[in-house]
């Protein structure tokens, strides 16, 4: 249904709501806090525990019991989830393993090393198919580069002095040669004046006549050709998506190497989106990887994040992989954590994230992907046998044993060899102590050489987890006043737990899961309960939850919509609170990136912050008002929203104010500020202005002819709802 409201006016109303960031940011003073009901307490624990209601979520909890419910999400296992799964079942990539991921989805690396021989070419048509179309742009690179060189060289040539005559093109030399031949043979007309080179200048002008004539043309404008090639791939592109799908795809997977590199640069943009359709996931896949590989990985993981954050039952456990993701960052976007990121959220996150918290520690320290993502598996002990040069000891012998002697300071290194700290330094800093735990540049340098030969067995092939005894540093190493013995891979578990069991650690992991469940600066009372609990369940983080929850502070009327949503925790509330069906999700993931937070993508070990400072601005708001009224209009793409289930029934009567009403009992359980419902009413209760009427100055002449006032037409449900999704009350939970 089309908004019945002008642009101006719209704007108007944004610029209201979005006058609000302040407001967001202050604390809830002056607030007349919501009557303590079942209802509440319902919505406050879809909120927190999850990404907000759907509808009829809150009268299914308040029936259950708002504390059952909460028992229910702690234990994630006794909880079906079939409808997710169903959706999640054609993303392939979630199913397979780093080495399966770079063996269909390969990066630049392999598809060179195909090209220079190293590896021989897959015999599946599919996979063929994908690294052809990789070789094939990667020689189209070269290519151009070197007609760009080919380019400047000639224009250096051409602008050299001296060199201007030598280096006219073919067509001004042939032009020259028919004006000299013209000349001449005027010049040897009946009465003219004889001249005694006539002849040799007629003869040489018919030389370089022919000469020009035979030849050859001048090679086409290679932009030109590429805009041919261009044109002539869009319309094949048209006649292959007129086939049936099998048969679509047998004839891609039937071209030439140069046609399917074509037909991949056609389908770049979003254009293939019809072309794809009735194809199955891995048919899709291999045409979306002939354009782009890492990318088909990249964009699966990115749709199953917001589909489980959307669909699943399992609520608590989806807000909590998001947590863990965000405290043990890692930026996907850096080489090989290209195909690492899946298998470390999916086998690392996901199992520990309600477990316990040494556990998940030392599976973040043991993941491939933090070991590339923090350069860990490139860190070499100073003294160890690799940067002394000492060849590693072949397997069958056994490793080494360490020399008794540690090298004296004159002993030559490797030039290549060097200890990196930034693993060292973030395990303290951000994955456990905290910035004011209580360690040293010491202790930074010492936990660092504790984990040389942390590494990883060929990572740009999606390998696993090693150590590495020869690149390990040897000798005790003192970490915050304990002295570690030396026992190679041992002695990184032996800080792990240590660090796992600190009472800092206990105390800065409670203060940031209060933070996420309760407020930007939870009460220091409630962060002591959470740390003695985490202390006594040997970091069990299901109990310090368990303690959160239950506690007063929790329940506080002063936590209640007190907490500003992030991009991610917005975009799904919204499609949750709308019921909306998502048949694609990348769009959705898209509008989080241009809200500042692409999914997967905070460069800082820091993760995106879960405070309000970080999101709140009038602009931030102003856009997710637009996402808003797009996402109930329905011009998010791949989203389809019921604009019969949007209205809940409501008729078309023309009452503002009962459509208004509706709407807010529906999307926010009528938890709406005067303001925010006056500025909405006063735009769907107003007529559309009367074009001939004047806007001012005297009164209109009485006898003449006076048209009707106008009639409002009946409230679009759409509009009214995407107002309340960008109001500054659904920007909190």
């Amino acid at each position: 249904m089309r908004s019945r409201f002008g642009k101006p006016a719209l704007f108007l109303v944004c610029l209201s709501l979005a006058g609000a960031a302040p407001q967001l940011l202050a604390k809830k003073k002056d607030k007349t806090p919501p009557a303590v009901n079942e209802q509440h307490r319902a919505v406050h624990a879809l909120n927190r525990l999850g990404f907000g209601p759907r509808p009829g979520d809150v009268q299914r909890v308040t029936a259950m019991g708002v504390d059952s419910w909460i028992d229910q999400q702690l234990h994630p296992e006794k909880i079906s989830d079939d409808r997710l799964a169903s959706r999640l079942a054609p993303l392939r990539t979630l199913r397979m393993s780093s080495r399966e991921m770079v063996e269909e989805f390969p990066d630049g690396q392999m598809v060179r090393q195909v090209m220079d021989g190293k590896k021989s070419m897959p015999s599946d048509p599919a996979k063929r198919a994908v690294l052809r179309a990789q070789i094939g742009r990667l020689e189209d690179k070269k290519e151009e580069k070197q007609e760009r060189k080919a380019e400047a060289t000639a224009a250096e040539t051409r602008t050299a002095p001296g060199r201007e005559t030598a280096m006219l093109p073919a067509s001004e030399t042939a032009k020259t040669a028919e004006e000299i031949a013209a000349a001449a043979a005027a010049d040897s007309a009946p009465g003219a004046p004889v001249d005694s080179n006539a002849t040799a200048n007629t003869e040489m002008g018919s030389s370089m006549t022919a000469s020009a004539e035979a030849k050859p043309a001048p090679p086409p404008d290679p932009e030109a050709r590429r805009m041919e090639e261009r044109l002539y791939a869009d319309l094949e592109v048209q006649k292959l998506a007129d086939l049936p799908a099998e048969q679509r795809y047998k004839k891609v997977l039937s071209m030439s190497a140069a046609e399917q590199l074509a037909l991949a640069n056609a389908l770049r943009g979003g254009k293939g989106q019809e072309f794809l359709a009735g194809l199955d996931p891995r048919q899709k896949e291999t045409l979306l990887a002939m354009n782009n590989p890492q990318g088909v990985i990249t964009d699966e993981l990115m749709q199953a994040k917001l589909l489980r954050a959307v669909y699943s039952e399992r609520q608590l456990e989806q807000v909590m992989i998001d947590f863990w993701f965000n405290h043990f960052n890692v930026f996907i976007n850096k080489g090989a954590d290209h195909v690492l990121v899946t298998s470390y959220e999916q086998d690392v996150i996901r199992p520990h994230a309600l477990g316990k918290f040494e556990d998940l520690l030392v599976a973040t320290a043991k993941s491939p992907a933090m070991l590339f993502y923090l350069d860990n598996w490139l860190s070499v002990g100073p003294n160890s046998l690799q940067a002394l040069g000492i060849p590693p000891r072949p397997a069958r012998y056994g490793p080494y044993r360490f020399p008794p002697r540690l090298p004296g300071p004159n002993a030559k290194r490797k030039q290549n060899s060097g200890l990196n700290e930034n693993y060292g330094r973030e395990l303290l800093e951000l994955h456990t102590l905290s910035v004011n735990g209580g360690y040293t540049q010491r202790d930074v340098t010492e936990v660092a050489k504790v984990f040389t030969g942390w590494t990883i067995e060929r990572p740009f092939e999606g390998g696993g987890f090693r150590f590495d005894e020869h690149r390990h540093e040897p000798g005790p190493k003192f970490v915050l006043g304990h002295r570690i013995k030396p026992k190679g891979e041992g002695e990184g578990r032996e800080v792990l737990h240590m660090l796992a069991t600190s009472p800092e650690t206990a105390r800065f992991i409670s203060l940031k899961l209060a933070q996420r469940f309760v407020s930007d600066d939870p009460p220091p009372a409630l962060v002591d309960r959470m740390a003695k609990t985490f202390q006594k369940k040997k970091g069990d983080i299901r109990e310090v939850l368990t303690t959160l929850f239950h506690s007063p502070e929790f329940w506080d009327e002063s936590a209640y919509r007190a907490k500003v949503k992030t991009p991610l925790e917005f975009v799904a509330s919204a499609v949750r609170a709308t019921g909306c069906e998502v048949e694609d999700a990348m769009p959705l993931a898209r509008q989080i990136g241009n809200m500042g937070m692409p999914l997967y993508a905070a460069q800082p070990p820091t993760g995106y912050s879960m405070k309000a400072d970080t999101w709140v601005s009038s602009s931030a708001l102003l856009n997710r008002m637009n996402f808003a009224l797009a996402l109930t209009a329905g011009k998010v793409k791949g989203v389809k929203v019921d604009a019969a289930q949007l209205a809940g029934g409501l008729s078309n009567s023309g009452d503002g104010m009962v459509a208004l009403s509706t709407m807010e009992s529906r999307l926010l359980a009528d938890d709406v500020s005067k303001q925010t419902h006056d500025s909405i009413l006063a735009q769907i209760e107003a007529p559309a202005k009367d074009p001939m009427k004047p806007s001012g100055g005297n009164e209109p002449d009485q006898k003449a002819d006076k048209k009707p006032a106008p009639t409002p037409r009946p409230p679009d449900a759409g509009t009214i709802a995407g107002l309340l999704l960008g109001s500054p009350e659904f920007q909190r939970r």
